[in-house]
């Protein structure tokens, strides 16, 4: 049980951004043009330095770890930490620049919505290919074949071209064939997140089944939930490299929501320039203040007026847009998310062009002790996302302690997630 199927040893994939082909150089040319780039020669006192090429870029760096027969892992880190390119080179996807990872054992890649189908088939012709492709044989798949069917809920189109599906539709074949084709190692990016509610949860149910049953999985996600529940062991990536390697699931996990200093966590977020630039809501800044807009110092009592003040510029008025604020523990479960049209529409705060201010209330007496993360989230209602909560979204801490009740005897944290104070009476 204890044997690794997995050994990856300092891995590292560099990649060389900006380069471009012209279509009326020639062959000697472009040779002479490689040499030069790769010489990267200065003139200095007679002697010739090298160059370094500002346009290199390390996806990946020094990364090295084991997966143990049957472990389930997670892959964490903010975007462009280097999780998917991780899970490529670990399917063959792309070689790795230097270093290697040595894989025991059939794996099953789903990475991208679509990968390993071909448009013009219809379902039924992309689940024998996709399988083959995933090195199952005809037999294999025709015994699945309808579990398949029946878990991805697309019966009713298996005779249609899959370039007539939505992506939705694409990716419950896509994982259902994945899933159920019983490879020894599963390997699954953030795809899950193309699906709705009620078929991202059957999908964990499935990986949750696959877990158990003794195969490996590595897992890529920004839902913290998910990753808590599923992994045994959690990889933690910064800038392409490994910062945390641990079993200790939800410290990993509060590591990469908070930082290693709790105490010196950023109260209020300013935007550094042209970061999440769009027409219809640029977030300039984001801070928590007191019923006075004054910023208010942590830690914060429970009982006092606690606001998330939200400013940014309007350039494009949208009826559909929707700002607000998510609130996660430290163990990065949601809590609760709060949007400006969540009162009726005669209530909602009027938008206009240019600097905009919004303020939502913290409940009072809600939260418990501890530190929690407030993540600004805010999109066109059904249409896109232009702060995707866990995913790509500015954040800022806040810290309660005390203020939990007037009761005498709870003045201190309380069990549980949540700490409100609830109305008691005696029934008549």
């Amino acid at each position: 049980m204890h044997d690794s199927v997995i050994q990856i040893h300092n891995l590292g994939k560099l990649y060389r951004l900006g380069g471009h082909t012209r279509l009326d150089q020639t062959i000697p040319d472009a040779i002479n043009e490689k040499i030069r780039g790769a010489m990267g020669l200065i003139r200095r006192g007679g002697l010739a330095t090298p160059k370094k090429d500002n346009r290199e870029f390390w996806a990946l760096r020094n990364v090295s770890f084991d997966v143990a027969l049957g472990e389930v892992v997670g892959i964490i880190g903010r975007n462009g930490a280097g999780k998917s390119t991780l899970l490529k080179v670990l399917s063959h996807i792309t070689d790795p620049t230097e270093g290697y990872a040595v894989v025991h054992g059939r794996v099953a890649s789903l990475l991208e919505v679509g990968t390993g189908f071909h448009p013009e088939l219809t379902g039924m012709e992309n689940i024998y290919l996709n399988g083959s492709i995933l090195g199952m044989s005809r037999r294999e798949i025709k015994q699945k074949f309808d579990e398949i069917v029946d878990f991805s809920g697309v019966e009713k189109f298996l005779d249609t071209p899959i370039k007539r599906y939505s992506s939705g539709m694409t990716m419950r074949l896509a994982f259902s064939v994945a899933a159920h084709l019983d490879p020894e190692i599963l390997v699954i990016d953030e795809v899950l997140a193309v699906g709705d509610a009620e078929f991202q949860k059957k999908c964990l149910g499935k990986m949750s089944e696959v877990a158990h049953s003794g195969r490996t999985v590595l897992f890529v996600s920004h839902n913290m939930n998910a990753v808590e529940e599923l992994c045994q062991k959690v990889v933690l990536l910064n800038g392409g490299c490994v910062k945390r390697c641990s079993t200790d699931v939800r410290d990993v996990i509060c590591e990469h929501l908070f930082g290693e200093d709790q105490e010196h966590l950023a109260h209020e977020w300013v935007n550094p320039g042209k970061e999440f630039d769009n027409p219809w809501f640029k977030p300039q800044r984001m801070l928590l203040t007191d019923s006075d807009g004054k910023p208010v110092n942590m830690p914060l009592s429970n009982n006092s007026d606690i606001w998330v003040q939200i400013e940014g510029e309007v350039d494009r008025l949208d009826p559909a847009l929707t700002i607000g604020y998510a609130v996660y523990n430290e163990a990065g479960h949601a809590l609760f998310w709060s949007y400006q049209t969540d009162q009726s529409e005669d209530r909602w705060p009027k938008l206009h062009k240019g600097t905009v201010t919004l303020r939502g209330r913290v409940p009072k007496r809600l939260l418990n002790e501890g530190t929690y993360r407030i993540e600004f989230i805010g999109g066109l209602h059904c249409r896109q996302w232009l702060f995707e909560p866990a995913v790509h979204a500015p954040s800022i801490a806040m810290t309660i302690q005390g203020g939990l009740s007037d009761s005498p005897l709870w003045i201190r944290k309380r069990p549980g997630l949540i700490a409100p104070v609830i109305d008691w009476k005696t029934a008549a």
